[in-house]
């Protein structure tokens, strides 16, 4: 008897009522729940139809290798050597696994040192070429063009050291007794001033003003520099400088410019007078000492470069430890600020370039002025709402004189009296009044005209700002008819 199925004999055997075939329940079972069908035929079936055969428990002899003591043990024998010779080959894989698992974490471990030490030689390697500038030597047409290498800080020279001290004696004298000129802009006449010009100058992307004797030098990353006169209004001139200009200022009847390239170039009657790169990179500021003999830069590369302005050569250099954004001479010429790119202010001495002392502004500093009064100067960072007015006497907070609401603030500029304080933004242009009886500040003025700089004109009677779009706005008076 045997399952219709699987064509064993069944362990328990049922028949069908139908066909009277014989299968194995399990089997029998599992086939009706998925086809509904008898094996072999279309006929319905149903479990119900299946009745149980009664038969005698069927012994399954056993396999020949297990009928006999020997061949039993025979069979145990292999199974253990069997399982000998696994535990054998787990061993030996486990002990290769151990090995390369040592080699790699050897070789990890050697690659980390490695890493380490490369990563350690590179930022040596960083801070030593942010304080090394390439230069030409003085004798390099004889020697064949050789090239010297800067790499300590220089002091100015002895005999600008003595015309520093004489300019700083000079200035200082009388300075706290020093009246308003007279005819001076009073609050009301700055807060009279409204735009009575707009020009659109032929430079793009305006970065720079600078103000002297009735004309304006703006310069723009197209890498010109277009003259402006103010008296009549309109554009004079355009002088190529070939490279986009950072900064611009006026010097006599120069204009000397500086570069994203790293240059500083001289112009007079259009025609370049002298050029000199000694920046390893970008050149963020200029400025001029009140005696006019000395020029100072400062660039991206983290130095502060000082150039005697009759030749136009180098004369002292030092760097800090961070990218230079923007700096000024004290009204004095004693000291000079730098601003950094971390946000501090660092204020040095003009002779020796010694750090003297540093003011936190907050974030990268954008701009900063000296005011005329000798103990203020006003700066502002990326990024912030507010110009701080910082007092060199003090130290740490209580060195913040005053944080005047402006709006986004690009250019800074202070009178020759030290009363006005004009700020240049995307808002527009302001002016921040100190009053010096009440000891407090007032904004007699406040425009919508954008601009990226402003400057003062005569006697503070006037306004000079220029747009990012290169827009000279004239704000004077309103003249009666």
């Amino acid at each position: 008897m045997l399952c219709a199925l699987s064509g064993e004999v069944p362990e328990e055997p049922v028949v069908s009522r139908k066909t009277g075939a014989v299968f194995e329940k399990r089997l029998i079972e599992k086939y009706i729940q998925e086809n509904h069908k008898e094996p072999g035929t279309d006929e319905e079936l149903d479990v119900e139809d299946l009745l149980p055969i009664k038969t005698n428990r069927i012994v399954r002899p056993r396999p020949p290798q297990f009928t006999s003591l020997p061949s039993m043990l025979k069979a145990f024998q292999d199974e253990w050597d069997a399982l000998v010779l696994e535990s054998y080959n787990t061993r030996q894989q486990l002990a290769r696994t151990r090995e390369e698992l040592a080699t790699a974490l050897y070789q990890n471990d050697a690659a980390v040192r490695v890493i380490a030490r490369l990563t350690k030689e590179r930022d040596e390697a960083r801070e030593a070429l942010s304080r090394l500038t390439v230069t030409a030597s003085a004798g390099g047409a004889a020697t064949g063009g050789d090239d010297a290498m800067a790499v300590d800080s220089e002091g100015l020279p002895e005999a600008l050291a003595a015309h520093v001290d004489q300019v700083q004696a000079e200035k200082q004298k009388g300075r706290k007794k020093r009246p308003v000129p007279e005819g001076w802009a009073s609050t009301e006449d700055v807060s009279a001033l409204q735009q009575t010009a707009y020009t659109d100058l032929p430079v793009t992307q305006a970065t720079s003003l600078a103000l002297n004797a009735g004309y304006a030098a703006v310069g723009g990353l197209d890498g010109k520099v277009d003259l402006y006169s103010v008296e009549a209004k309109a554009h004079e001139r355009s002088l190529e400088i070939g490279e986009p200009v950072t900064a611009t200022v006026w010097i006599g009847n120069k204009v000397v410019s500086a570069t994203s390239r790293g240059s500083v170039k001289a112009v007079e009657g259009g025609v370049e007078t002298g050029s000199i790169t000694e920046h390893a990179g970008a050149v963020t500021g200029l400025a001029v000492h009140p005696g006019e003999h000395i020029l100072a830069s400062v660039g991206v590369d983290k130095g502060i470069i000082f150039y005697d302005l009759q030749s136009l050569q180098r004369v002292a250099r030092v760097y800090t430890d961070a990218e230079l954004t923007s700096c000024a001479f004290h009204p004095d010429g004693h000291l000079f600020a730098a601003g950094t790119q971390s946000g501090l202010i660092e204020i040095f001495d003009t002779k020796t370039l010694q750090r003297m002392a540093n003011f936190t502004l907050g974030s990268p500093v954008k701009t900063l002025v000296f005011s005329e009064n000798g103990f203020w100067f006003a700066a502002t960072g990326v990024g912030q709402s507010s110009v701080t007015v910082f007092d060199l006497r003090k130290e740490g907070d209580a060195a913040r004189a005053k944080e005047l609401q402006t709006g986004d603030v690009l250019g800074l500029a202070w009178d020759y009296t030290g009363q006005y304080l004009a700020t240049a933004g995307s808002q527009g242009v302001t002016v921040q009044q100190y009053v010096k009886a009440s000891k407090s500040w007032t904004e007699p003025l406040r425009t919508s005209t954008p601009a990226v700089a402003v400057q003062w004109g005569d006697k503070a009677r006037q306004l000079v700002a220029v747009s990012k779009e290169g827009v000279v706005s004239v704000l004077e008076p309103q003249q009666s008819e």
